[in-house]
């Protein structure tokens, strides 16, 4: 071996008695080759220092095994778990992912396809902005065949696949166990309207207080943004009602943080006198006091779901019989502290 020019497929080839074809679709994790060839190859590539010529192998296979993912924001650990959930499967699969946080605006969901379109990305996950109510940055990458699912927050009317958790189950499970608890005025701090999953979360809860034999009363619900000061308000304005509530199903977590943190000021007792459930089940949740009972959107089991239905659609891209697929993931009750006292 000549140890002044770089080693090539032909070599590996050579030094394992097989094909430069063979070699070439190990090295790309090809499926139909088998994992003892695959090891076998890439043992001997690492043996010569070989190294794949990526923007070359790309140009040849019109893929770059790049993703990107768009997630509202970083500060939120249910988007973290659920990209963790996308990685774990895209190692595996040898794909790398690109990671854009659009803080909850659409202006930066454009910059975010912008810079993915840029970058050639073979797929595209994302999960809408709470700010986002014009979608027509979607329907034209939609137009341009680039494949693309919605995690968590979608929008079925674009026609785009998605992973999704129930969320009219989640919030139903969530007001009915504050009723079977004993509370008798329940309230609900809710998210942006525009957002299916918010909605489908109200009419929940709605649900839950028809089928009980509970009256809704307008008053009970409070229009949110999905944080600590949304939280906080709605029960500050709950409290001067002449008839308060006794118990809250907040839309997320962080907004039931802002509801016990408005309580303890009020000195009213949780779960004693007000009980609390929120929904998404954030990592802080069962370490704050009272613990907070929440609901679970199995984060990681969305991640693999979601990378699995874009490796699906990319595979399937010049295929114009492949139809629209929605998962719906079921939720998991976590009942803690919060939300149970003696009935």
């Amino acid at each position: 071996m000549h140890m002044n020019r770089r080693t090539t497929i032909s070599d590996i080839a050579k030094e394992l008695n097989t094909t430069p074809a063979t070699v070439s679709r190990a090295l790309n994790d090809h499926p139909r080759i088998s994992l003892k060839t695959k090891r076998r190859v890439n043992e001997v590539a690492e043996k010569l220092n070989f190294r794949i010529n990526r923007i070359a192998s790309s140009l040849r296979s019109g893929k770059t095994h790049v993703i990107g993912v768009m997630i509202p924001s970083a500060e939120i650990n249910f988007f973290g778990s659920v990209v963790h959930g996308i990685e774990s499967l895209a190692n595996i699969e040898g794909y790398n992912v690109l990671i854009f946080q659009t803080n909850e605006q659409r202006q930066y969901e454009v910059k975010a396809l912008e810079t993915f379109l840029s970058a050639r990305v073979d797929g595209i996950l994302a999960s809408l902005s709470k700010e986002t109510s014009d979608y027509s940055h979607y329907t034209e990458i939609k137009k341009r065949g680039i494949p693309i699912v919605f995690f968590d927050r979608s929008n079925d009317d674009l026609g785009i696949s998605s992973v999704v958790i129930d969320d009219f189950r989640g919030a139903y499970i969530a007001t009915e166990h504050l009723i079977k608890q004993g509370y008798k005025k329940i309230a609900h701090i809710s998210g942006p309207p525009h957002m299916k999953i918010f909605s489908d979360r109200l009419n929940g809860y709605k649900k839950a207080l028809e089928d009980h034999d509970m009256e809704f009363h307008e008053s009970f619900v409070f229009p949110g943004d999905i944080s600590i000061a949304a939280g906080r308000k709605g029960v500050d304005d709950f409290l001067k009602l002449p008839e308060p509530p006794d118990a809250v199903f907040a839309v997320e977590d962080f907004t039931a943080l802002g509801v016990m943190k408005e309580l303890k000021i009020h000195g009213l007792k949780i779960p004693d006198e007000f009980g609390v459930i929120g929904f998404a089940n954030e990592l802080f949740g069962e370490h704050i006091t009272p613990s907070l009972s929440t609901v679970d959107q199995q984060t990681v089991k969305m991640g693999k779901e979601s990378f699995r239905l874009l490796l699906d659609i990319i595979a399937s891209k010049n295929n114009p019989e492949v139809k629209t697929k929605k998962v719906i993931l079921d939720p998991i009750p976590m009942f803690r502290e919060s939300s149970q006292r003696s009935v």
